[in-house]
């Protein structure tokens, strides 16, 4: 790819696929190691993308293909997370936080589904492209994410 255009799609396209990539992952270093290793695949991609929708979206789809190596790599399961402060985003409203986490307690196949949908505003049909699945599994996996997390926020509501 041309310097000037990897300069131009990292600089506007970088805060997404950190995004994307912290949302699957859950750890903010883990989300910048799979951020470097997208760019660096965007940078060595020979093909010309179509457009910049086209250029969005072979993003997202690495990102993810990233993290889910990411995710099965034997080292992230033999690894012992210390004991810190877990870094979560600060809310304006307590609800907000509390929506966070029940999301964040979700599998990683249904938080995928449903950070796309909600927060990237893709189409069903474009999340099935991104993620290799059908447009049916996709409407299933975003009913049952919907289903669980009002189970969750209905138990935390009646607790309280």
């Amino acid at each position: 790819m041309e310097k000037t255009l990897f300069n131009s799609a990292a600089r506007q396209y970088q805060d997404m696929v950190y995004r994307v990539a912290l949302h699957a992952l859950g750890s903010p270093q883990d989300a910048e190691d799979a951020v470097q290793e997208v760019f660096l695949r965007l940078y060595t991609e020979k093909k010309p993308f179509a457009g910049p929708e086209h250029l969005r979206r072979w993003l997202i789809r690495v990102t993810v293909n990233v993290c889910r190596d990411a995710l099965k790599s034997p080292w992230r399961r033999r690894r012992v997370f210390l004991d810190t402060l877990p870094e979560t985003p600060v809310f304006d409203r307590p609800e907000q936080g509390a929506l966070y986490r029940e999301v964040m307690a979700l599998p990683e196949k249904y938080r995928t589904v449903l950070y796309l949908f909600y927060y990237e505003e893709l189409t069903v049909k474009e999340i099935g492209e991104v993620l290799d699945l059908r447009t049916t599994a996709v409407t299933t996996r975003l009913h049952r994410a919907r289903a669980k997390l009002k189970e969750q926020l209905t138990e935390v509501w009646q607790d309280e």
